[in-house]
């Protein structure tokens, strides 16, 4: 119970006493919900950009046969990583607050939370493992070869990132179809 209070303790201290957020008036419920989707609806959103329009356009024009393509996507990655970690940070403690506020079943609070601690775990896999050995893989040191080649190694971890981001999807969707759901905001 002292958990709960210090949960309303935290929403009324977000809100920040203004009269004017769109925040105030709602439940506590329904404003960890309103936070949840907002960090998962602005993740996926960037998540899918950066996938389906960023990089593919990035493949078409052939920026990544060119020499400093991999530098140029670890600054991208980078970035975007770090916009990752708020988001699924933002994503945890909602549904940290919502499994102590909302009236669901244990099974269901359950499963938000450890939803969402997959997707910071994903989050931190994709900052500080994948990102940084692609883009060590991808540097090129030996500036008198006259052929460039991918490494294998680069294809297998291709295949790792597109497993995890196919799971952060799935597991973002289920959350969001979960923080929409009434039965949470009970």
């Amino acid at each position: 119970m002292r958990i709960a209070k210090k949960v309303d303790d935290m929403t009324q201290a977000f809100n920040g006493g203004d009269k004017n957020s769109f925040l105030v008036g709602q439940t506590p419920v329904r404003q960890w919900q309103n936070v949840a989707i907002g960090s998962l609806g602005l993740w996926l959103s960037g998540s899918l950009l950066l996938d389906f329009v960023i990089m593919p356009t990035l493949w078409t024009t052939g920026m990544m046969e060119s020499s400093g393509f991999a530098s140029a996507s670890y600054s991208i990655f980078w970035i975007f990583n770090r916009v990752e970690l708020l988001c699924a940070a933002a994503a945890l403690s909602s549904m940290w607050a919502l499994s102590e506020v909302s009236r669901a079943d244990l099974e269901t609070k359950r499963e938000m939370i450890a939803s969402a601690v997959m997707l910071l775990l994903i989050a931190l896999s994709y900052t500080f493992v994948l990102t940084p050995y692609m883009s060590g893989l991808g540097i090129n040191l030996d500036v008198l070869a006259t052929t460039k080649s991918l490494p294998a190694e680069m294809t297998q971890l291709h295949a790792i990132y597109w497993v995890l981001e196919a799971s952060k999807l799935a597991i973002a969707g289920l959350l969001l179809s979960k923080c929409g759901n009434r039965a949470i905001a009970r």
